[in-house]
């Protein structure tokens, strides 16, 4: 068993002293440790939240896709017939809640072609040096400036 009693020629207050501070020392380390823990634990389940948000509305895609496909081909004797106006109230639906979950279409028509966000499957020369999209194939969409879904589009050099 050590020997607890001062030895000759030292000052136990400042030993004591000497030993708070070290402690207190590396109490501090400790709970900076623990709040870079928590903040990174945070931070990584925002990720995954954000990851699987993204996932489910990739999933859910295809379903808007098919909507808006098939409310371009209505016939023009059924533009008024109630059927038809239901099913535009559900793609509106479908859009109000990507919306409120921070889903954005992304930007086609008339805009410079951005390879981060639009996918060129076809190009129209011209006369000029600036590819500007003329078409789009099918709709792209993003949460932030995380890119669910590129948009596929038609580009036009002008």
């Amino acid at each position: 068993m050590p020997d607890k009693k001062p030895k000759k020629g030292t000052n136990p207050a400042a030993e004591l002293e000497q030993q708070i501070a070290s402690l207190t020392e590396a109490l501090q380390r400790e709970r900076a440790d623990a709040m870079n823990l928590r903040r990174r634990h945070d931070e990584d389940m925002a990720s995954v939240r954000s990851r699987v948000k993204s996932a489910v509305v990739a999933d859910l895609l295809p379903v808007v896709d098919n909507f808006e496909r098939a409310l371009k081909h209505v016939p023009d004797d059924l533009a008024d017939n109630q059927y038809i106006k239901g099913v535009q109230g559900v793609v509106k639906q479908f859009e109000k809640t990507l919306a409120d979950m921070g889903v954005e279409r992304i930007k086609t028509v008339g805009e410079p072609f951005n390879p981060e966000l639009h996918e060129a499957v076809s190009m129209e020369e011209g006369e000029g040096g600036e590819e500007i999209v003329s078409e789009e194939l099918q709709a792209g969409y993003k949460i932030g400036t995380d890119v669910i879904r590129h948009a596929m589009v038609r580009v036009k050099a002008q």
